[in-house]
């Protein structure tokens, strides 16, 4: 895991060394162990290291491959690296490290862009063509790993990093803020891809590379769940299916175990990760170390749960309980790590088991992915109900939701989005941090689209899922709020403290193999995970097989009536909130009495208006919407 940072332009325009410098200063968390630059006539590049695999100095980057022509830097795993190897070797390739990198750039130089096809792995990386002048960069096909980008057509250039703070480093002008990217970010919680908050600076998507020169930027998609190649398990036995599942996510978990230096993983007391530790223990000679953090929160606190989990499975578990100052202690190194507005505020127990893990270990498995694949998430039975519902006309529906409103937190969210005329308008209503709150903002007169319509274009492409209500809301998840939330959360909470999160879910062979997998062997007679729960009967005690769905999460609803009240207050009705967004003080002030009094919880809706008025205080005063 590393950070990474490069410019390509008009020969004699580079950005100087002391530039560079700063630039890569601001990846230093990312890559603690060593700095690498390398220029040329119109290129720049610069990379922080975070030794993982041949922590040697052959390792180190940027690197150059043998014939002298390529010179790549990279962040991430290619976890087939030594299959690669051998197939390179065959040509009589002489090694020169023991690290993927090599391996990357020596298979690009074999079979360009193609090479994408054959690397398994989570990775955003550059390649610099000496001969050509052009510059390849790309992105893991799950959007893992981060990658932004600036060009400037005028002038023909194009920087990169791992983070717009680097970017922003390699250029002294102000930035403009987007004005797409904060009614994606006020409706969403998360900017969806393309966007970024600067209106100059872009995200490139999972699954695409760009090709650069300096007279054209060009932007290609090398992978789909939609186009590719999967097994397709259609017509298969139960114990048949579970069979091709246990090899896969061994294979999966096995792939990810490479490494040289200490290696763990995060356990919750959720399905996801405990099946992660079970295969790790399956395949690992000495006991595992697993990470948890608990606190005192009832609802909240897991690590009961995965007490019993490290118990069954014989791992060695290290548990840190957290009061309610350990967590808030980590608004600043939140605030540092995240660039961009980030609304979701389970941010902080991610980054307090990554602190935690980072104490011991190095590389620490994760088990994202697992609710997208296998229909872990409440929403999917939600976007079912809202499908059969969605047959009724529209007045009936809106006379329906009054009375869905007396039906707890599930009925309230169905009959909201029963008001939205699409599925996939109702399932962005679901899913954001609006709701009924949406009257607050007037956009009316703003660039862009609302995310709902956002989904609905990106629905278009997803005509495997059409007549599948669960799979369309699981799909639209893996495309957005899984690389743009998640994932996003993931990377800058274990970056902040040098620690690499591997997600053995995420690998491309499950992912293809769960996406065709019929949604009803995922949610069946209202249990989520169906076959995914089989498999865990294998491995893990029947309470926790038999548990119900936990958000990795924070009593946010709680710290904004008591310890963070005053806090927010100051930040909710800054000035600067309201000179920059369409959005009505007396709508906020009515949200946020109402909430504090109990009344109702408000508090993802007002967590993420604090949070873009901190952004907008810290680092983009006097900026303006472009």
């Amino acid at each position: 895991m590393c950070g990474l940072v490069g410019w390509i332009g008009p020969i004699g325009d580079e950005p100087d060394d002391n530039a560079m410098q700063a630039a890569a200063l601001t990846l230093v968390n990312r890559g603690p162990d060593s700095h690498g630059a390398w220029r040329d006539a119109g290129v720049a590049l610069a990379h922080r290291r975070l030794a993982v695999l041949d922590v040697s100095a052959a390792g180190a980057q940027p690197m150059m491959s043998r014939s002298g022509r390529y010179v790549i830097v990279h962040n991430g795993e290619v976890y087939n690296f030594l299959e690669l190897r051998d197939s390179i070797a065959g040509t009589g390739y002489r090694w020169r490290s023991e690290s993927d990198t090599e391996v990357i750039v020596e298979a690009y130089e074999r079979w360009g862009a193609a090479c994408l096809r054959r690397l398994n792995g989570m990775f955003a990386f550059a390649i610099y063509d000496r001969k050509s002048g052009e510059l390849f960069v790309a992105r893991d096909r799950l959007g893992v790993k981060p990658l932004y980008y600036s060009w400037d057509s005028r002038t023909s250039r194009f920087s990169f990093a791992s983070r717009p703070r680097a970017i922003l480093a390699l250029d002294s002008r102000t930035h403009a803020l987007s004005g797409e990217a904060l009614r994606s970010y006020t409706e969403a919680g998360f900017i969806a891809t393309p966007r970024s908050i600067y209106a100059d600076i872009s995200k490139l998507p999972a699954g695409h590379f760009a090709l650069v020169s300096r007279e054209r930027m060009q932007i290609t998609r090398y992978w789909d769940m939609q186009s590719s190649e999967s097994i397709t398990p259609s017509g298969h036995t139960q114990d048949e299916l579970l069979e091709e599942l246990d090899e896969l996510t061994d294979s999966s978990v096995r792939r990810r175990l490479i490494s040289d230096v200490p290696l763990g993983a995060f356990l919750s007391g959720g399905l996801d990760s405990a099946i992660v530790v079970a295969k790790m223990a399956k395949f690992s000679r000495s006991p595992v170390k697993a990470f948890t953090i608990g606190f005192d929160s009832p609802g909240l606190d897991e690590s009961a749960a995965a007490a019993t989990i490290a118990r069954h499975l014989g791992v060695e578990h290290t548990i840190e309980r957290l009061a309610t100052s350990d967590l808030l202690a980590l608004f600043e190194p939140f605030f540092a790590e995240f660039d961009e507005p980030f609304a979701d505020s389970s941010a902080f127990p991610t980054m307090a088991v990554a602190r935690l893990a980072r104490r011991t270990v190095t590389v620490s498995l994760s088990g994202d992915g697992g609710d997208e694949l296998f229909a872990g998430y409440h929403y999917y039975r939600l976007a079912r109900d809202i499908a059969y519902a969605m047959r009724v006309p529209q007045p009936i529906r809106i006379a329906a939701s009054r009375m869905l409103r007396s039906f707890g937190h599930r009925g309230a969210l169905l009959a909201g989005a029963l008001k939205e005329p699409t599925l996939v308008r109702a399932y962005a209503y679901c899913r954001g941090v609006q709701k009924d709150f949406s009257a607050a903002f007037d956009w009316t007169g703003y660039p862009g689209e609302s995310h709902g319509e956002y989904l609905e274009r990106l629905s278009l492409s997803l005509t495997g899922a059409a007549d599948d209500p669960v799979r369309l809301a699981a799909e639209l998840d893996i495309k957005t709020i899984l690389p743009d939330d998640y994932l996003h959360k993931v990377d800058g909470g274990t970056m902040a403290f040098s620690l690499e999160a591997r997600e053995p879910w995420l690998d491309v062979h499950l992912v293809e193999w769960a996406t065709a997998l019929g949604s009803d062997w995922k949610l069946r007679r209202g249990q989520s995970k169906y076959l995914w729960r089989r498999l865990a009967q294998r491995y893990l005690p029947p309470d926790i097989v038999k548990g119900g769905k936990r958000g990795f999460e924070v009593p946010m609803a709680d710290w904004l009536r008591d310890p963070l009240k005053a806090w927010a207050c100051e930040r909710l009705f800054d000035p600067v909130l309201y000179q920059t967004l369409p959005v009505d003080r007396a709508a906020v002030e009515r949200i946020f009495a109402e909430h504090a009094s109990g009344r109702r919880n408000a508090h993802p809706f007002l967590w993420m208006l604090i949070v873009l008025a901190e952004f907008l205080v810290r680092c983009a005063a006097g900026s303006k919407p472009a």
